[in-house]
């Protein structure tokens, strides 16, 4: 079967997959060019909250045990007002399109390299994965990996999560976690001077992390150098629901942000977060699933058939999340995919198209080096 990356990533990006919608229609059309490539397909679906389906697949050519996955996710941010994001565009050597980058550029790279490999070719399995609502905290990776009876019945030893690195192995990454505070006021006309502020009620917690940031920026315990920034990206956003000057809050919400990283005393500074809000007699609570962080040791067989693979003297760290959290204790785990992931969720969105192509040859070298020998 003869793929072409820019074309099956254009045709991709031509199928809206938003993250708040269904992902149902690019996974029929994946579901196919997998089949065609030569793989069993595992259907995966559940509803989502919303009442949307929520699709993801999971294949495997080959038999044996060990061998590699390639996993993707074919979910998108929404696709933003100012550009016209579900047609793709090649222009000047980019692919331009929601979700070119992130990431169904790495996907059809992955995918295309795949197709190359007869499953007479190979000594280990080859499987891909296509997830959704990776952009919605990791949902179907939880779930594939929980449900799918191919992967369940004998993981790959290695996984690649072909999230845009520029082509760069990454052996660790940031995780992070919410922490939503509430503090309860009574919405009053100041006229009357029956209110209760909200504001005024969380004032001194917002007082005490302001300097916790500044410990959370100067204190080496919370911070690791092996990443650049080291730091945690402490952050706080406050919603008292638009009150306006004239009425006192009724309720105000501060939610914040820290970034997990290995021996960074993370649960220390979520807890030091907690314990001062419930001094404050606010209302807190550990939003959602923490993401954790992912490590795998550089010198680890994966990070070093990535490294040969690609020809990098190292691999590196970076500090923005993948699903490869979710991987890690099933199957030994490396980042590496094509593109920039500045370009990410952005307005006008692309793809260096010289990567997208020098990518399905780094995926086919892994797939010659791990599935064949």
């Amino acid at each position: 079967m003869s793929l072409n990356v820019v074309e099956l990533t254009s045709q991709l990006v031509a199928i809206p997959s938003e993250t708040p919608t269904t992902n149902s229609a690019v996974s029929d059309f994946l579901e196919k060019v997998l089949v065609q490539a030569g793989f069993a397909v595992e259907r995966l679906s559940y509803i989502d909250p919303n009442g949307e389906e929520k699709v993801n697949l999971v294949g495997k050519k080959g038999s044996g045990s060990g061998g590699l996955g390639l996993f993707s996710h074919s979910d998108t941010v929404p696709g933003d007002a100012g550009w016209d994001p579900f047609t793709p565009v090649v222009q000047e050597g980019k692919l331009y399109g929601r979700g070119s980058c992130d990431m169904k550029g790495p996907l059809a790279a992955s995918i295309v390299a795949a197709s190359r490999f007869d499953a007479a070719q190979l000594t280990k399995p080859l499987f891909i994965a296509v997830t959704s609502d990776e952009e919605n905290g990791h949902i179907g990776s939880y779930f594939i990996v929980a449900e799918s009876k191919l992967l369940t019945g004998g993981w790959p030893a290695y996984c690649v999560v072909c999230e845009p690195s520029e082509l760069l192995p990454v052996y660790a990454h940031k995780g992070g976690t919410r922490i939503v505070v509430t503090a309860h006021g009574v919405a009053a006309h100041t006229s009357t001077d029956k209110g209760e502020s909200a504001n005024f009620k969380i004032a001194p917690f917002l007082a005490e992390m302001s300097d916790l940031a500044k410990v959370f920026r100067t204190d080496k315990r919370f911070q690791n150098d092996e990443f650049s920034p080291p730091t945690n990206g402490f952050n706080l956003v406050l919603n008292d629901g638009g009150a306006p000057i004239n009425v006192t809050a009724g309720k105000t919400v501060a939610t914040l942000g820290l970034r997990a990283m290995p021996n960074a005393a993370f649960a220390e500074a979520i807890q030091m977060v907690v314990e001062r809000a419930r001094a404050h007699n606010l209302e807190v609570e550990v939003a959602g699933r923490s993401i954790s962080h992912f490590y795998v040791s550089p010198d680890s067989p994966a990070v070093q058939a990535a490294c040969r693979a690609t020809g990098a003297a190292r691999a590196v760290t970076v500090p923005y999340g993948t699903e490869a959290v979710t991987y890690q204790p099933y199957m030994q785990s490396v980042v590496l995919g094509p593109g920039s992931i500045a370009q990410a969720h952005t307005v006008g969105e692309w793809i260096d198209i010289a990567q997208l192509e020098e990518a399905v040859e780094v995926y086919s070298r892994l797939i010659e080096d791990l599935c064949t020998k």
